[in-house]
């Protein structure tokens, strides 16, 4: 990577060339071909950035007068990235990053047999109300780094492991320090002392708790699950949350067939999340959710491939909700149970071999996808106005993801415009 500086400010304007293939996810940028390739793939590409957001993105050989137009001046800053390929910076729309303790022993007896199920989250439960604050702390901003480090630029995270009303809003006011994409998951499963009431449980939820972690928060969400909440106990605390100011998530399909990813779209969620088993109506209720919405309202079917690969389930069946019409997402669903990896990459790479998406739909539902299901439009792409977050592949095209599974990729991320993770020197 070559860089040239020139006089600017504490926030330059950036131009970047020398792009090999450039991934906007803006089929109406310059140089794109929106019928044929709606993710706005353009060759010899060049990125400008100011102020922490795109303002023009298209083929090198227009930049001087994209330059012009969007800026008015010379940039700052000229980098170079020497035929490398550039995607937006990945979003990262299901994680459980606020825990303690491990739980490999779990991992080792699956991979010798043991089936999964949802009761293990006990397990994190007591390790987490035994941690102080400052070990949560650091547990919590090194998993960050590391999802940082693979290109993840926007994620989001959950509370979970608490399940008391202190716990819980320890956990979603320590989340707080590191994004804005907060989900309050006080409905996970039953805790132990109140594993013979799960109503009484969901009072609490729906009442104290929710009271207490709502400031912290912008969703709420619920493991619809056998083994968890039943669909009547699911409705009462997205409900309760929703009336509480905050968005709706679902967890839901993920241990079996059930009634969750209905409730979901019944209820507006902006994702239902696992999506492992489905019926034709959930199917065609995800698909149907986008009818009439711009675009933008639906509810997403985020597959969590990394959940699969750790606990040797059936993988979801991508293809079939894409086919339908639906709109779907990747995330790692990085935890400590069952799916302890925080790399989009291998999520591309397992969505390309398990679950029937093309390298295009699969970059395009780690990015554009887990922004919808975020319900954000200013991330997830690299069209004019969306915010300078990148990821510098080392590689001359996006299908090398896929192509070349667990390699260190990741050459360089830009957040908001600074590049945050340097390549090598």
């Amino acid at each position: 990577m070559r860089e040239v500086e020139h006089p600017g400010g504490s926030h330059p304007a950036t131009l970047v060339l020398g792009i090999g293939e450039l991934t906007t996810n803006a089929p109406e940028a310059v140089g794109t071909d929106p019928v044929d390739d709606p993710t706005g793939v353009v060759r010899d590409a060049a990125l400008l950035l100011d102020g922490g957001r795109v303002v023009w993105a298209g083929p090198e050989r227009d930049c001087a007068a994209g330059v012009e137009a969007a800026l008015g001046r010379a940039p700052d800053r000229v980098v170079g990235v020497e035929g490398r390929a550039v995607v937006p910076g990945f979003v990262d729309s299901h994680t459980h990053l606020v825990f303690a303790g491990d739980r490999s022993g779990e991992f080792e007896a699956r991979m010798a047999g043991r089936p999964y199920a949802a009761g293990g989250i006990r397990t994190t439960v007591a390790a987490t109300r035994a941690a102080s604050d400052d070990e949560l702390r650091a547990n919590l901003r090194r998993h960050v780094d590391q999802a940082l480090a693979q290109g993840t630029t926007t994620l989001e995270t959950k509370s979970g492991y608490g399940l008391s009303v202190a716990d819980e809003e320890r956990s979603v006011r320590l989340a707080a320090e590191v994004t804005g994409e907060v989900t309050f998951l006080g409905a996970h499963v039953a805790p132990p002392e109140l594993s013979d009431d799960p109503d009484g449980y969901v009072d609490l939820v729906c009442g104290e708790m929710l009271a207490a972690c709502a400031p912290h928060a912008r969703w709420v969400d619920v493991f619809c699950e056998t083994g968890a909440f039943t669909p009547e106990q699911s409705r009462r605390v997205l409900e309760a949350g929703a009336a509480a100011g905050l968005g709706v998530r679902v967890h839901a399909n993920q241990l079996g067939p059930g009634e969750g990813v209905r409730l979901a779209v019944d209820l507006g969620a902006a994702a239902v999340d696992h999506c492992t088993y489905l019926s034709d109506d959930d199917v065609a209720a995800l698909a149907g959710s986008w009818a009439g919405s711009g675009g933008a309202r639906g509810t997403v079917a985020t597959l969590l491939p990394g959940v699969e690969f750790s606990t040797r389930q059936p993988y979801p069946d991508a293809r079939r909700l894409l086919d339908a019409g639906a709109v779907v997402a990747l995330a790692s669903d990085c935890n400590p149970g069952s799916s302890y990896t925080s790399s989009m990459p291998l999520m591309v790479a397992l969505a390309v071999r398990e679950t029937g998406m093309t390298v295009a739909e699969a970059v395009w539902a780690a990015t554009a996808g887990g922004a919808l299901a975020l319900r954000r439009d200013d991330v997830g792409h690299l069209g004019p106005g969306a915010r300078a977050d990148l990821v510098v592949l080392d590689a001359p095209g996006r299908t090398h993801l896929a192509y070349r599974p667990g390699v260190p990729l990741v050459h360089a991320v830009w957040k908001d415009g600074h590049e945050v993770v340097h390549p090598p020197r």
